[in-house]
């Protein structure tokens, strides 16, 4: 194989580990010229940039045991799938971006290959388990991580690993224009407007949106004239149209991706699932509540296994302490989250004191350039031509 035009694997097993297997893979088009192949396992995102997915990416998009455990023999056959053609192929390097549960169990399998293994986005190991980072030691030859503190805590168990960036900061999340996305949906100009996530996996969507609709039917009251607005993956976009049929209130979906930070900037506040997008959020200054629920069974185990940080969100998590209001659980009803969302309507200063919040979240995750794909693939390179060299 020619160090010319180097073969990398890719694989990516939900919505935004595609968004950033898609802009990794665009940049290694260009540091390399064009001349870079790809395989693997991808979505929408990746498969713009020319990733031909070996089987569907919806089919890995599972989270928490009780959702996975019925799929576990169709999991188990697109592990050996992947396994097999990664041998077949012999790929320059490869490439798992998030999904955890599925790429480290693909890294195990691959060890004794001599290709290069680089996990994309670290597992939350600090969160819970951090014993588990010596076995990730084992598995992978660098992590690309997201977050800064976690380069430090994988030392610790002698995981190299690269701070990147977060890709909240390269995807624009601050340059939304919400005006213009106001005039095109028909929003008026001076009606608050609430953003509403509920997810990217179905999951996801069937335990969250029900919370949120009993949250907005108590608000209907207070705030007859609101509008909302949902941003929703392609994935589980008529799942999600189909739960909001009867909202109390005008709904716009959003399906477009490129219109996501535009329908951000033209929302007064969210409420949210965990994850990513509160970075995303802050990044846009929206003020927010966070929510989340799991199967009840993977609460229990959970929390038999313990967690080791305060804090659910990302953006709480990366200033320490709780400026963002957390419903996690048994704490995400209806009336709560109605009880918060009120609160952050109606008050100047919690509005502030969040908008200062993110500033912090900005300075800490660090300037835009270059860009985290560009760092990415720098590191993905780097191994390609150690493994060449040697």
């Amino acid at each position: 194989m020619s160090r010319q035009e180097p073969l990398i694997f890719i694989v990516a097993g939900e919505a935004s580990g595609d968004n950033l297997a898609g802009k990794l893979i665009g940049a290694l088009k260009e540091q390399t010229g064009g001349r870079a192949r790809f395989a693997g396992v991808g979505g929408p995102q990746s498969e713009a940039q020319g990733l031909e997915s070996l089987f569907p990416m919806q089919e890995l998009s599972l989270m928490g045991v009780a959702e996975v455990v019925p799929h576990i023999p169709r999991i188990i056959k697109r592990l050996r799938q992947t396994t097999a053609a990664v041998r077949e192929l012999k790929p320059d390097v490869v490439v798992t971006v998030d999904a955890p549960s599925f790429c480290l169990r693909l890294a195990h399998n691959l060890r004794g290959t001599g290709i290069p293994l680089v996990h994309y986005v670290a597992p939350q190991l600090w969160a819970w388990r951090p014993g588990r980072a010596k076995k990730l030691a084992k598995r992978v030859d660098h992590v690309m991580a997201l977050l800064p503190f976690e380069v430090p805590f994988f030392a610790n168990y002698g995981v190299p690993c690269t701070y990147v960036g977060h890709s909240a900061i390269e995807a624009g999340a601050g340059r939304g224009e919400g005006k213009a996305f106001r005039e095109r949906h028909g929003l008026p100009a001076k009606a608050p407007v609430l953003c509403v996530v509920p997810g990217s996996r179905v999951g996801e969507v069937r335990r969250m949106l029900p919370v949120f609709s009993g949250a907005l039917s108590i608000l209907k009251e207070r705030y007859p004239n609101l509008h909302i607005v949902i941003p929703v993956a392609s994935a589980v976009a008529q799942e999600v149209e189909a739960l909001t049929a009867d909202w109390p209130f005008p709904v716009v979906h959003v399906t477009n991706a490129e219109e996501r930070f535009d329908a951000f900037a033209a929302c007064d506040a969210a409420m949210t699932k965990s994850g990513t997008v509160t970075l995303e959020l802050a990044l846009a200054e929206v003020p927010m509540v966070v929510s989340y629920r799991v199967n009840p069974v993977t609460a229990f185990i959970v929390r038999r296994i313990g967690i080791n940080v305060e804090h659910a969100s990302l953006a709480n998590l990366l200033v320490g302490h709780g400026f963002i209001p957390e419903l996690i659980q048994d704490d995400c009803t209806p009336e709560t989250l109605a009880r918060e969302m009120e609160t952050l309507f109606s008050s100047d200063e919690k509005r502030e004191a969040q908008r200062e919040g993110f500033r912090q979240v900005i300075e800490i995750l660090g300037k835009a350039t270059p860009a985290p794909s560009t760092r990415a693939a720098e590191v993905v390179l780097d191994l390609v031509r150690a493994r060449s060299a040697g």
